[in-house]
């Protein structure tokens, strides 16, 4: 997962306003207590934090894998 791939998804599971909340507020304990934005920041993978914050909030598990990327062009 790409950092674009990451925001994506934030945006598209919670709201513009609501995923970057989430991302710059909601500490992660199984980040080492940082918010999404700081591990990302430390150089966490967008895919580690975005799985670590689906299951933080409880996003359903089909949301997990794929998410973030764009449908592909027909």
């Amino acid at each position: 997962m790409k950092l674009s791939e990451f925001q994506r998804a934030l945006i598209d599971e919670f709201g513009s306003q609501y995923g970057s909340a989430l991302a710059t507020d909601l500490v992660l304990g199984e980040l080492g207590g940082r918010t999404a934005s700081q591990a990302i920041e430390a150089g966490l993978p967008p895919r580690e934090v975005w799985l670590a914050l689906c299951r933080e909030t409880g996003v359903p598990q089909a949301h997990w894998y794929g998410a973030g990327k764009l449908a592909p062009k027909h």
